[in-house]
């Protein structure tokens, strides 16, 4: 494809991540207006969040499987359909329950295109160009995430009322729609008499759900505290589940995570770098509109406006680095000063009070900001570099769905850890007024406004100190990112589609004159590398003699 044709098929992919995206950031504005208006209680609260990441966590890894079996374009159109039902759905919800049930059908959808996006653009761009595409995705990321908050402030402020922060994103759905119809054209090989390891889902779905369940309910003003005899069993319950996962997976012949991929260096350090990156994104994302909000007093579009910063970082970082990058062809240096810039950034925001200069506060979170543009588009291409096209979107699928997970498991346990931290000194500064108040529930009524002067003074300086201590936790879980990007193998990025045969007689693909005959599963065969798929052609999924292959030009 020519760079015209990739960014062609590039602006209705990113039309779609896009689209994924501002429908899980807008809805955070808006949910304390929508529970509210729906008589929902704070787990249901809590639960609208937890839905949809927890079914878009569990649905990325098979998303990222079908992408290597199936035709990605009716793959990510079809994950597009099923977000767009579910936010009509979602938009027309007079009951919690409906909406539940909404956001685990948006949850499915998101997860198809967090996971296809990657996996589509990484069988269309060598690793070696696709810094500067990997840029322009992390730049829309960064829009989305920090345009969600306002836009939602915006149009809950506005006559049309929350229920169009579901409806808004319906047209821009059926724009990518149109656009992957008109621009995107892969080539795809079917496989015949391939099996879905359909046990494998299923209990990697349970023992993900049951560890999410454990984290939203346990904790000082949850059902259950942290240590109880429900958190070990929860805990045993989840492992157990994903334990037999593990055992499933090493047997059957189509895993939907594939034990050789995810245990190979560079794509298993990338994995648990994507752990601690999901924490820090998830978390300055939630948390920093709270601090806002709460601690300074500032309206939920001011919040977002404030935020500005971040993505301003994260543009300059995605952009910049995806475009040196392809121009000079070393990925290292910027994957351990983006994991380096985040950990100074949260260690900075660590010192956040209820009165800190708003200055500064833009100054850290645009260091965050900057890092993590540096950081995690960079992080896939990293692996997409080490794993031939056919297995591309189970690589990016579980690089996706570990920094999913992680960020939902991180987000709970910083936000139980906010909520004690807050009781603590709303219970400190109600002593100092004279007032009894019993800490474990003195910080629960965010309604700050309807409060009396005094304590809305408590209150908001109790949030605005409580959060620095969430931010110093993510500085010291971004050690983890450095350490194990620090340490990640320092491969040159390939200029190829797939990865070339080992064999000294093969041919790079760029170099195969154009008069060779082509195989019967469409790769293009010459000399000792006959019979050996290498996946020449731009999204080509073959496979190395995998039964018989159809080959669908879509």
């Amino acid at each position: 494809m020519t760079h015209r044709q990739i960014l062609e098929a590039l602006l209705g992919l990113l039309a779609a991540l896009f689209t994924a995206l501002l429908s899980t950031t807008i809805v955070a504005t808006a949910l304390p207006t929508i529970i509210g208006d729906l008589n929902g209680s704070q787990t249901a609260y809590a639960w609208v969040i937890t839905t949809a990441l927890l079914a878009n966590a569990a649905s990325t890894p098979i998303w990222g499987k079908l992408a290597d079996l199936f035709n990605k374009k009716v793959l990510v159109q079809s994950a597009i359909i099923i977000f767009v039902i579910g936010s009509i759905i979602a938009g027309m919800s007079h009951n919690v329950p409906l909406l539940l049930v909404a956001r685990v059908i948006q949850g499915i959808g998101m997860g198809g295109l967090t996971a296809l996006v990657v996996a589509i653009i990484g069988t269309i761009v060598s690793p070696r160009e696709r810094g500067r595409y990997s840029g322009y995705m992390g730049a829309v990321m960064a829009v989305a995430m920090t345009g969600g908050p306002v836009l939602g402030g915006v149009i809950v402020d506005s006559p049309l009322g929350w229920r169009w922060c579901f409806y808004v994103c319906v047209p821009l759905a059926v724009i990518a729609l149109v656009l992957l119809q008109r621009t995107l054209h892969i080539r795809t090989v079917r496989q015949d008499n391939v099996s879905i390891d359909w046990l494998g889902a299923t209990l990697l779905t349970a023992g993900v759900s049951v560890l999410l369940i454990w984290v939203s309910f346990a904790g000082k003003a949850g059902y259950y505290g942290w240590m109880s005899a429900e958190t070990v069993l929860y805990v045993l319950g989840g492992l157990a589940l994903l334990a037999a996962t593990v055992v499933v997976e090493s047997k059957v012949s189509s895993p939907i995570i594939p034990l050789k991929i995810i245990t190979e260096k560079t794509t298993g350090l990338a994995i648990i770098a994507s752990i601690a990156v999901g924490v820090g994104m998830f978390g300055a994302t939630t948390f920093l509109g709270q601090y806002f909000q709460t601690s300074r007093g500032y309206s939920p579009t001011a919040a977002g406006l404030l935020t500005i910063p971040m993505v301003v970082g994260m543009l300059v970082g995605s952009v910049g680095s995806g475009q040196l990058i392809s121009k000079f062809g070393k990925w290292k240096a910027f994957v351990v000063s983006g994991a380096a810039l985040m950990v100074a950034g949260f260690a900075l925001l660590g010192t956040l009070d209820h009165t800190t200069n708003l200055v500064l506060v833009s100054a850290y979170i645009a260091i965050v900001g900057f890092g993590m543009g540096m950081l995690m588009q960079n992080l896939v291409l990293a692996v997409q570099n080490t794993v031939s096209v056919k297995n591309i979107g189970a690589a990016s699928g579980s690089v996706a769905f570990f920094r999913t997970f992680g960020g939902a498991i991180g987000v709970s346990v910083m936000g139980s850890i906010l909520a004690t931290r807050v009781a603590d000194l709303s219970a400190e500064g109600f002593a100092q007024l004279g007032i009894n108040s019993g800490g474990s529930t003195a910080g629960s009524n965010l309604n700050v406004g309807a409060l009396p002067a005094p304590v809305q003074e408590v209150i908001r300086a109790a949030y605005g100190d409580a959060t620095g201590r969430i931010f110093l936790i993510a500085a010291v879980i971004a050690l983890v990112t450095l350490a194990c990007v620090a340490v990640l193998p320092n491969t040159p990025l390939r200029t190829t589609i797939d990865l070339v045969q080992d064999d000294p007689e093969a041919v790079p693909v760029e170099e195969l004159p154009s008069d060779k005959p082509a195989g019967k599963d469409g790769a293009v065969t010459s000399g000792a590398a006959a019979g050996a798929t290498t996946g020449v052609s731009a999204g080509t999924d073959a496979g190395a003699g995998a039964g018989k292959h159809r080959a669908d030009n879509s």
